[in-house]
């Protein structure tokens, strides 16, 4: 019994240990790996720049008081067509007290001078006419009664115009109405009836009362980086995608690069311009953003291959080409213009021939 024990369990150990022996080589059996192809065919190879950026009017101008004052009337809102000469506002002129004072004084003063000189033209008037005194003085003193009358004209003019900004000989003619200087749409108008504004002069810019721009002709402004802007050059078509308006495309002329570059985040970026192409009927809001796609070359119904199915080694580059089943033969090619995803092929391989994807 003992016997048959030992026999059993040492049959029992082999069994285990052939076991292990299996588990193990079936663990370390690795499948055979199967490479998948792609084939070579003719495609369009695109290269190409993007610019950011955003559309504008080519034409936006301020529209500024012509005197100070504060705004008694608004006659336009954003988004209203307006011709030249339109009115956009009306200002009630707040004078200052010390242009006042010195204007009131300027006139007394000229009526004073006034009512002498009228007094002293009668009195030679009188002895012109009896004969007593010479033409030449007579009409020296006519005319210093002239020039006084004149002054004081001049200073009641002067006075209206403080107080009011109108004279009685200029009619409808007034600084307190504002009008468009061009033909074009408002985009903004950033006051209020009650806020006060100021004429433009040699220390202030002047109050803005309204935008306006001609939105029939809109640019396309963006920046393109230093490595590719010597690509680039006027003339060159845009194609170009605003953010707010899906599943339409827009064509621009570049007639703009800037002959100087500005630093942004640590690179050099050059500002371009575009004229946009815009259809009957088209509107583009101003301050649109915008991608414009920038065609550098081209290449139509080329050989071309993905990249990515492409070994390169130094100055030279490589394909498996399947010459059988999971057989495939190195070979060197020539390769052109990249977009980046697909490359253009000059020579090495043929049209349809079967290139291996490589295992990521």
């Amino acid at each position: 019994m003992k016997k048959a024990f030992k026999i059993l369990g040492g049959l029992l150990i082999l069994a285990i240990l052939g076991w292990v022996v299996y588990y193990l080589y079936n663990q370390t059996k690795k499948d055979p790996i199967v490479y998948e192809t792609e084939a070579a065919g003719l495609d369009n190879v695109i290269m190409k720049t993007v610019a950011t950026g955003s559309v504008v009017p080519r034409q936006e101008i301020e529209i500024k008081p012509q005197e100070s004052g504060i705004i008694t009337d608004i006659y336009v809102e954003p988004g209203d067509e307006v011709k030249k000469g339109d009115l956009i506002a009306k200002i009630q002129i707040i004078p200052e007290m010390v242009q006042v004072n010195n204007a009131e004084t300027q006139l007394k003063k000229a009526k004073i001078n006034y009512k002498n000189a009228e007094v002293e033209y009668k009195r030679k008037t009188e002895l012109y006419n009896n004969g007593v005194i010479a033409q030449s003085e007579f009409l020296d003193e006519q005319t210093r009664y002239e020039n006084a009358k004149e002054d004081v004209e001049a200073a009641d003019n002067n006075l209206q115009l403080i107080k009011m900004g109108v004279t009685k000989k200029m009619g409808n003619q007034t600084n307190t109405i504002i009008k468009a200087t061009i033909e074009g749409m408002v985009l903004d108008v950033p006051v209020k009836v009650g806020n006060s504004v100021i004429k433009s002069n040699t220390f202030n810019d002047g109050t803005t009362v309204a935008f306006l721009a001609d939105m029939n002709e809109m640019v396309f402004e963006g920046k393109v980086d230093e490595t590719e802007v010597g690509k680039i050059e006027e003339g060159m078509d845009l194609l170009l995608s605003i953010g707010a308006i899906d599943k339409e495309k827009y064509h621009a002329n570049l007639e703009f690069i800037a002959p100087k570059g500005v630093e942004e985040n640590g690179a050099i970026q050059f500002e371009i311009k575009a004229a946009v192409s815009l259809k009957e009927g088209q509107f583009i809001r101003a301050g649109y953003s915008a991608t414009a796609d920038i065609v550098l070359d081209k290449r139509d119904s080329v050989l071309v291959l993905k990249e990515k199915l492409i070994t390169f080694s130094n100055d030279s580059a490589f394909v498996d080409v399947k010459t059988g089943e999971q057989v495939f033969e190195k070979k060197f090619i020539e390769t052109g213009l990249s977009d980046g995803i697909k490359i253009e092929i000059l020579s090495g391989i043929n049209e349809g021939d079967e290139i291996k994807i490589p295992k990521s």
